[in-house]
């Protein structure tokens, strides 16, 4: 199918109203996802030429987004993509959010520096566990001052993913050169990673930017049992 072909099956598949209705609202899909110019181009597969990696990508989104929701869950949307196409998927994204009121969460693992620089609010979660979750410019001040200094001109994210990396610890081993006959003691390295986990996770827990669900819903009760 084409894009606007592929959009307005969804359309007809989700959407109750006239076929005029859904009609429009596939052209208003194609606009907000700049996909005016590849309407009518195939999307392609494997073994057929079509549209690009980020015109797929968006085009994915809007079949999501053709019911008008309000709340939008993206897992990995910049898998496969150029640093260029996924940021410009991510801007897409972010005019959702901003200019459209829309609340848009997603998980990432390689956002790259002007990526990060569009989130709002940042979640790192390590082993089960909440590790930081506020702003995403308090961030690089908040680890900080728990002494794990970003490097200057890098890129956040990466650090961060570094700094909770099981693998950095292994790395830490062997450049010091405590490898013993049997290789690396893994029993040592996790229990080391548990335990800067739980410094993490105690940190925030008792940090002033901790986010108490309770204060903003006290309506809520926690799910027992």
């Amino acid at each position: 199918m084409t894009v606007r072909e592929c959009l307005t099956f969804a359309a007809r598949l989700k959407l109750r109203g006239t076929e005029e209705e859904k009609i429009a609202r596939v052209n208003i899909m194609i606009a907000t996802l700049k996909l005016t110019k590849c309407q009518n181009t195939r999307i392609g597969g494997p073994l057929v030429k079509g549209v690009s990696g980020g015109e797929r990508k968006r085009t994915s989104i809007g079949v999501e987004l053709i019911t008008d929701p309000n709340l939008i869950f993206l897992d990995e949307p910049t898998t496969g993509l150029d640093s260029f196409t996924a940021t410009a998927v991510m801007e897409t994204l972010g005019d959702l959010a901003r200019k459209e009121n829309r609340t848009v969460i997603s998980t990432i693992h390689q956002p790259n520096t002007d990526i990060y620089e569009m989130f709002d609010r940042l979640v790192l979660l390590a082993k089960g566990k909440i590790i930081y979750f506020n702003k995403a410019d308090l961030a690089v001040d908040y680890f900080d001052a728990l002494g794990y200094t970003c490097p200057a001109l890098s890129n956040p994210c990466d650090y961060f993913m570094t700094m909770m990396s099981k693998e950095s610890i292994e790395l830490d081993h062997e450049e010091e050169g405590q490898i013993g006959l049997a290789g690396l003691d893994h029993a040592k390295i996790n229990a080391e990673y548990l335990k800067l986990i739980e410094y993490f996770d105690s940190s925030y827990e008792s940090s002033d930017l901790r986010n108490d669900a309770t204060v903003i819903h006290p309506d809520c009760l926690p799910i027992t049992g």
